[in-house]
């Protein structure tokens, strides 16, 4: 299908949705841009990985190799991003898994698991935490500490706002984080190899 047809599925899928169009002939291909290590940790089966780093840098190239592609990551936040940055560069049959993974698995969805690591989201969530509750607590003997917690603060609302995420990409470059790794190369190969 090209990209100046018709879109035959609404850009926002549900499970049930998405299960039913890959159980068709037309069934798209799914990439999942999360970290390595999260799609280590659990994917959908037959889905390629992109992280959205990657997918930045090899939107154009990836572009040649994808008719309808569905998104997915853990919640739809990073899909989302990716699919802007597809239609951006004039891809009309883009389509997010709403929910992404936790919504797939939760439906009963089949899922690959491997190594189990927390997912970046998670990260954030206690090196934000834990860093806001020892400035208050250090403020209690260093005058001004508080001010840590509300930079803090401040970051975490620009993320909101920007919908991205600086201790996120800091985070997801952390040797813990590194474990697995995606092969650009190789994705683009097998890609290319399935279309034809």
């Amino acid at each position: 299908m090209s990209d100046s047809t018709p879109r035959p599925h609404p850009t926002r899928l549900d499970v049930t949705a998405l299960r039913g169009w890959l159980a068709g002939d037309d069934g798209p291909r799914l990439l999942d841009v999360r970290e390595p290590a999260e799609f280590e940790a659990m994917h959908i089966p037959g889905a390629y990985n992109v992280p959205l780093r990657m997918m930045r840098e090899h939107r154009t190239e990836l572009r040649t190799h994808l008719d309808q592609v569905v998104l997915v990551c853990r919640s739809g936040m990073r899909a989302t991003q990716a699919e802007q940055l597809l239609t951006g560069i004039g891809m009309s049959n883009v389509h997010v898994l709403d929910g992404g993974v936790l919504a797939w698995e939760q439906a009963g969805g089949p899922v690959k698991r491997g190594r189990n690591r927390w997912d970046i989201e998670r990260q954030v969530r206690l090196v934000a935490g834990a860093l806001v509750l020892l400035a208050v607590l250090a403020a209690l003997v260093v005058p001004g500490a508080q001010w840590f917690a509300a930079a803090i603060g401040a970051g975490l609302v620009t993320a909101a706002l920007t919908n991205s995420c600086l201790m996120g990409a800091m985070l997801s470059r952390l040797p813990f984080n590194r474990g697995a790794t995606c092969d650009i190369d190789r994705v683009v190969s097998e890609l290319a190899g399935a279309r034809s």
